[in-house]
């Protein structure tokens, strides 16, 4: 079983492309008014609306550093600060602004998680 999280946008087209060109997601579905992208097994959606919802994180997990690193070259004036090590939960990160004023996350984990 998997699942995806979607997000109401006014400007989906915009989105969609920060998404697939900074990013590095690709267009797993399109559907009528919903463009849904995969990242690396990670599926979420927006969808035309009135309003756009901003609330909540897309966290991105990278393998090791280097990956968080190449995130925040590409993500650029997009990024609200330079990748760091979090002590509290054990990643190094950094937080983007996509182009709706969404959070986007970029980490990778520094000790091995539960599943490997």
């Amino acid at each position: 079983m998997s699942g995806l999280v979607f997000f109401r946008t006014r400007a989906r087209e915009r989105v969609v492309e920060w998404y697939t060109e900074v990013v590095g997601a690709d267009v797993w579905l399109e559907q009528p008014g919903c463009t849904i992208l995969s990242f690396e097994g990670f599926r979420f959606g927006f969808c035309d609306g009135e309003e756009t919802e901003d609330c909540g994180i897309l966290t991105f997990v990278s393998d090791d550093r280097a990956g968080v690193d190449a995130a925040h070259d590409r993500v650029g004036d997009a990024a609200r600060e330079r990748p760091h090590v979090n002590e509290e939960y054990d990643i190094y990160q950094f937080f983007a602004d996509d182009p709706d004023g969404r959070t986007a996350e970029f980490q990778t984990f520094l000790h091995e998680t539960p599943d490997g």
